[in-house]
């Protein structure tokens, strides 16, 4: 039997954990890397038949982990795999204020996980996995506010849109491919995570976009992280997914 191959940052909790909560089936091989394991996952694979792998590293410090992952796809064997897919999920706000008011490890932090990790895991990704002869994925969870500016998330924001753009050129580079990776920067709406519990409870006088989250939960706007995984692993089976680099689950 062949195998659909996944891979999964920030997996250990909120939209990352519930997207590997549901790719957790029998012909499935799910790797999760996070800054700890999921106790609850690894029950839920091994009552699902599923093999899961967690590598509790921090995507802070990107480099060792893409080194890590060359050396585990390396050692797959790419007959046995009927399609990879890689989802760079993992981010980190870095910000609830105006820049300068923000620490310079906060700032460095949100950087490398939002943007140079993914940078990083979509390269190594893609080298070793370019003469396997499966569909070959990846998919960005980027965020409307890499479209859309917002005060006191500058680094945020630019981690996205630089998701948003550097997915727009894989796109062109893949097009030249023998087997190219569909690629497409996934804006997935407004989750209830705790990246949004983290927004809510800024200082409303560094942060003025504060009132606006509140109310997003007050008003039961919020989608849960499950349903978001749900829609966007459909996404992913779509046909024409890839067919347009850049895209919004609301759409």
């Amino acid at each position: 039997m062949q195998h659909h191959l996944y891979i999964v940052t920030g997996s250990s909790r909120g939209l990352g954990a519930a997207l590997v909560g549901r790719l957790l089936k029998p012909e499935h091989v799910v790797l999760g890397i996070a800054r700890h394991a999921s106790p609850a996952l690894q029950a839920k694979a091994e009552a699902a038949g599923s093999a899961l792998a967690q590598w509790p590293l921090d995507l802070n410090n990107p480099l060792p982990v893409a080194e890590r992952l060359r050396a585990w796809l390396c050692d797959v064997d790419a007959a046995q795999i009927a399609s990879a897919t890689l989802i760079n999920n993992a981010a980190a706000i870095g910000g609830g204020a105006p820049l300068q008011q923000v620490p310079l490890t906060a700032l460095s932090n949100a950087l490398r996980v939002g943007l140079e990790a993914a940078l990083l895991l979509s390269a190594t990704f893609l080298d070793v996995t370019a003469h396997w002869s499966g569909q070959r994925r990846v998919l960005n969870i980027s965020s409307g506010l890499g479209r859309r500016a917002m005060a006191g998330s500058a680094a945020y924001c630019a981690a996205k849109a630089g998701m948003d753009h550097f997915s727009r050129a894989l796109q062109l580079e893949q097009a030249t491919e023998a087997n190219p990776a569909r690629v497409v920067s996934m804006a997935p709406g407004v989750i209830d995570t705790d990246m949004q519990v983290e927004l809510r409870s800024a200082d409303p006088e560094r942060f003025p976009e504060r009132e606006r989250f509140v109310k997003l939960q007050a008003d039961g706007l919020l989608v849960t992280a499950d349903t978001c995984a749900e829609a966007l692993l459909a996404r992913l089976e779509r046909d024409d997914f890839g067919s347009d680099p850049i895209g919004d689950l609301r759409d």
